[in-house]
């Protein structure tokens, strides 16, 4: 007796120990890994267009070709436009930084005086004369943040995540997807195969749904906020709004930091409060857009990962594997998930809960 439930411990050991071997091994070689998730990452997404082009009667090499080039020229259209308007976006900051002083002084203080005057006092003379002791220095910060960022960015891309192995990691993981996939399911004893189909499947639906609805709710939040600033005549608000949208995936954030920074710049464009209320109504209206028919059309309430379990996800696995943990946080949160209702069902129906 003692020795047949040693031998059935002894497997879920051996699982235990390889999965702490495997987190142990993300953890060791997570600079190195990195442009390996990400291209795993865009190949789960892609996969199903592979499939799609096979059964077109296209060759699997011919289609992960095309797949391939066809994400990669997306992603770099994006950079092209965005990264320049972001630039372009930073240097009207750094020379409108005396105009911005003179607003304040001009005609925020003043209105903050009139509407609050009977309940907070304020020494606008004393304000002013900090803002113009330290707009020297803040300008000196500003202008030197662009050359040290870039540089530490360049360092960080060639040295850090390898990325010019994209399109060859790329490639290779959508072509040999479908092998790798098969031959991890002949691993699997007979025993278990029904049991390791059904969390399979669950776990690619989730995982399915959830990642490539959100990629398509962050396209469409992107154009959304990105077309509506440029018809208020904001300049760089394609870029600011295609930055709200990748931004989606952590709810709030994308709308948060997108209406800070078109508030930023409209401040410095308009200095009129009709071009603040046009680009807030351009946020205000996405935000609606976006909780209501957006995101419940597209992703869906059935998928089950609510804010809450997305923020904390993130936060989780980006403080125990850094940017290796934020890439995969949100994968590993729907897996967990899937375990976790696994787990709930087994015990449920396990005789130690129903036993009376």
């Amino acid at each position: 007796m003692y020795l047949k439930k040693k031998r059935g411990i002894q497997p879920w050991m051996a699982a235990v120990a390889a999965l702490l071997v495997v987190i142990w091994l993300f953890y060791a070689l997570g600079n190195i890994l990195t442009p390996f998730l990400i291209a795993a990452v865009l190949a789960y997404i892609l996969n199903p267009l592979v499939e799609k082009l096979r059964d077109r009667g296209m060759k699997r090499t011919l289609a992960s070709m095309l797949v391939m080039v066809f994400a990669l020229v997306v992603l770099l259209a994006l950079v092209l436009i965005i990264v320049p308007m972001l630039i372009n976006q930073f240097n009207n900051l750094v020379a409108r930084l005396p105009q911005i002083v003179g607003y304040v002084q001009n005609t925020l203080l003043p209105w903050i005086q009139g509407f609050a005057g009977d309940y907070v006092s304020l020494n606008t003379d004393s304000i002013v004369a900090w803002l113009q002791s330290h707009t020297g220095s803040l300008n000196e910060a500003l202008q030197k943040i662009v050359p040290t960022v870039m540089k530490q960015g360049g360092n960080m891309v060639l040295g850090v995540t390898n990325l010019f192995l994209l399109p060859f990691l790329l490639y290779y993981f959508l072509l040999d997807w479908q092998r790798w996939a098969h031959g991890i399911r002949a691993l699997v004893p007979r025993r278990y195969i029904d049991t390791y189909s059904r969390i399979s499947s669950n776990m690619d639906q989730v995982l399915g749904e959830f990642l490539r609805g959100q990629l398509t709710v962050m396209l469409v939040m992107g154009l959304v906020y990105g077309i509506g600033l440029m018809l208020t005549g904001l300049d760089s608000g394609f870029a600011i709004g295609m930055i709200a949208g990748i931004l989606v995936f952590v709810p709030y954030l994308g709308a948060f930091t997108g209406l800070l920074l078109a508030t930023l710049a409209a401040l410095l464009q308009f200095g009129s409060w009709q071009g603040l209320l046009m680009v807030w109504a351009v946020f205000a209206v996405g935000q609606f857009l976006e909780s209501f028919f957006i995101t419940p059309k597209i992703v869906g309430e059935r998928i089950g990962l609510s804010p809450f379990w997305v923020i904390f996800s993130l936060m989780a696995f980006g403080q125990l594997m850094g940017f290796i943990g934020m890439l995969i946080g949100l994968p590993l949160a729907a897996v967990s998930l899937v375990l976790l209702r696994e787990g709930a069902d087994a015990y449920f129906k396990s005789h130690f809960y129903q036993h009376k």
